[in-house]
Formats: C-alpha cells, structure tokens, sequence
C-alpha cells in the first residue's frame, strides 16, 4: 500500500461528531474509515463519477454505516460539491491535483464549504517520488510546496505536514 489512510486520519485528528467532505472521494478509500472515525458526524462522499457513488454506497452498506452521504458533484465548479456554505469542519482531498484543472476553483469550492477554522487534510502524489518521474502525467504532479502557496494565496495556513508515505506527501491546512 502507497498510503494508509487510517494513518492519514489520525495524524488528522478526526473526533466524534465531525462534519466531513472526502472530495474526489472515488472507490470510498477515505470516506469509510473517516465514518469510523467521525461516528457521531457526517461524511459528505462527493464524487462525479456514478459508479464509484455506487461502488461507496455498497461498502457503506456492508459496512453498517448510516453518516455517509454520496453526492455526484463536481469539486471545480463553485457550488459543484452541492455542500451548504459554511458547514463543513474538514476536508479531505486525497490524490486530486493530477486531475484537477481548475486548481483556484477547487480552493474556492473548499474554501467556500469550509467553517471558519476548517482544515483540509490533502494528501497527493509526490512528484519526488521514483514511481511519478517516469509517468506520463507528471507535467501534471504538483510539489507540496507549490501547492502550498496556492492555498496560502486563497486564504489558508499550512498548519503541518504530515508522513503521508513513500511516494505521497501530505500537508494539513486550516483556514483562515
């Protein structure tokens, strides 16, 4: 495994009664295991692709939960993720930027569900790694210190970084 989201989560540090986004949510590999984690809270499975919304919907059901919402959106759009302002406490973003286009667009969505104080755990492919240099899309790969000073310019802190495994790298972030 490249990366291990439990690990991930915790450094985090998900409570109970959280209200989470996983965006780009794809197969659910963050959204269930953040349901554990946020029991008494709500995980929002925000994906565009339907059969990934339908491959989580069953993991959620096999697994017993009852906080997760799949919604079909689209994280660049302002208002894509269908998520009210103001109402989420975290989010988190897990290898998205290679497909990401609109880069100050997905701030701005996150940004714009995020509460005051919200923080947004990203994690994505490092572009360091041995496994990215030789890819076809790492023209695509965005370093953790460029992405860094995007979101600093949209109006977030880097709060720390985080050991996200040998070929990701991982930068929890708060806004202000």
């Amino acid at each position: 495994m490249f990366t291990d989201p439990v690990k991930n989560l915790r450094a985090f540090g998900f409570r109970e009664n959280m209200i989470v986004a996983d965006l780009g949510a794809g197969t659910g590999f963050y959204t269930i295991p953040a349901a554990f984690m946020v029991s008494g809270g709500k995980v929002y499975a925000v994906e565009i692709q339907k059969d990934f919304l339908q491959t989580i919907t069953n993991k959620i059901k096999e697994a017993h939960l009852d906080n997760v919402e799949c919604l079909c959106g689209d994280v660049e759009k302002i208002g894509g993720t269908k998520i009210a302002d103001n109402v989420i406490d975290a989010v988190i973003a897990s290898n998205l930027l290679l497909q990401i286009e609109n880069k100050d667009k997905f701030i701005e969505e996150i940004k714009r569900i995020l509460k005051v104080d919200g923080r947004v755990l990203l994690i994505d492919k490092d572009p360091k790694s041995f496994l990215h240099k030789n890819s076809d899309k790492l023209g695509k790969c965005v370093s953790k210190e460029d992405i860094k000073k995007v979101f600093e310019g949209k109006g977030f802190s880097c709060e720390l970084d985080i050991d996200a495994g040998e070929h990701h790298y991982g930068i929890i972030l708060r806004k202000l």
